[in-house]
């Protein structure tokens, strides 16, 4: 994959992004990094980071669970002028289509369809729940941003209202670009449905006591 230019087409040059990549071995560490990062900018609302958290592992653990790579591509930054958490997520793996007719239940679908399939709840190729790509979704719907998903000759753009689908110049594997809205306050656990407590989980690992004690 080209890094440098899905970093032009989809960043802008001041501030220069950072560059990681990450496997199995190195998925927490390389997460809990960046998003201790993160947690240190006064400016982005805690209920943000807590909710991105979550998003993030999970499009990160879907390269090591769909793609067929062992590795894949971080890129991130903070933009405060825009106020966004902005970060791709990249490999050059067998791409969305290809792995989500693994499923019978979508053997059918056109390229264009998986990408359409891939933001919906419980939407998996049966090798995980389909619920990262989804919740994703949901965190644009409630804190405003896009998101964009490339693979193969397709690209879905959400921007938390609609989603579109559209042709475009071919990738290998697949990209997924978040631009996360930073200064709106939500309820970390309803870009989970509330499932799980992910609000309360994101406190126990990142917060001290202390900084328990100030959120009320």
């Amino acid at each position: 994959m080209n890094i440098k230019k899905l970093i032009s087409h989809h960043f802008e040059s001041v501030p220069v992004p950072e560059i990681f990549t990450f496997d199995a071995e190195s998925i927490n560490a390389e997460c809990n990094a960046l998003i201790a990062e993160f947690l240190k900018i006064n400016d982005i609302e805690l209920s943000i980071v807590q909710s991105f958290n979550y998003c993030l592992y999970e499009v990160l653990d879907n390269v090591l669970t769909h793609s067929g790579k062992m590795s894949g591509v971080l890129v991130s930054r903070y933009s405060a002028e825009k106020k966004q958490i902005q970060v791709l997520v990249a490999d050059d793996g067998m791409g969305i289509h290809k792995s989500l007719i693994e499923n019978d239940l979508y053997r059918n679908l056109t390229e264009k369809e998986a990408l359409q399939h891939v933001i919906l709840d419980k939407v998996t190729d049966g090798k995980g729940m389909g619920f990262g790509l989804y919740t994703t979704k949901n965190l644009i719907t409630f804190a405003g941003g896009l998101l964009i998903i490339a693979s193969g000759e397709h690209q879905l753009k959400y921007d938390g209202l609609q989603s579109t689908v559209s042709e475009i110049e071919r990738v290998d594997g697949t990209v997924v670009f978040m631009a996360v809205n930073t200064n709106r306050e939500i309820d970390a656990n309803d870009v989970v449905d509330n499932r799980t407590d992910c609000a309360a989980d994101f406190n126990e690992t990142f917060l001290e006591d202390d900084d328990l004690d100030n959120l009320w």
